[in-house]
């Protein structure tokens, strides 16, 4: 057994630096840097002016869209195929699974931002650009607490 422990220690200390480096940084870059660039990259300021914005009608219809919208899509049609017999869920997962996946699909930033520069043609591109982070931000919140209880509420495999 002594010789299985030493060679277990070996082979855990052969893992590459650049492997080791990237399992170091993963969470940070996924929760902090990625976001970030994100944002920035979208070119959205952030000030007092354009937070005012989070009344405004193309605001609240992007963010209704991408939290409520995203909810019942992904969950209907899961229904639907699941109903008609042309798919079926794999073992384990539950149908509050399901909705708080659909909860999470509302966080969209890239393709949103796409999608409302090509819908809005420089006009109310900031309104869109604000309903789109807070509603991934509203989307991701209420999809991790969703999948949280039901991930604790699901019946473990024994």
């Amino acid at each position: 057994m002594e010789w299985l422990d030493d060679l277990r220690h070996t082979i855990g200390s052969m893992i590459p630096s650049g492997i080791a480096l990237e399992h170091a940084l993963h969470r940070v870059v996924s929760f902090i840097i990625l976001p970030l660039f994100a944002l920035f990259n979208a070119g959205v300021v952030l000030d007092q002016e354009r937070l005012g914005l989070l009344d405004d009608p193309v605001t609240l219809g992007v963010i209704l869209g991408l939290v409520l919208g995203k909810q019942v899509g992904v969950t209907l049609f899961t229904w639907l195929v699941v109903k008609s017999g042309r798919g079926s869920r794999p073992e384990g997962v539950t149908w509050p699974m399901i909705y708080g996946v659909s909860c999470l699909a509302g966080v969209g930033f890239t393709m949103s931002l796409f999608i409302s520069e090509l819908a809005f043609k420089g006009i109310l591109v900031d309104e869109a650009k604000i309903g789109i982070i807070a509603g991934s931000l509203i989307a991701g919140v209420w999809g991790y607490l969703v999948l949280r209880r039901a991930i604790a509420k699901a019946p473990t495999a024994a």
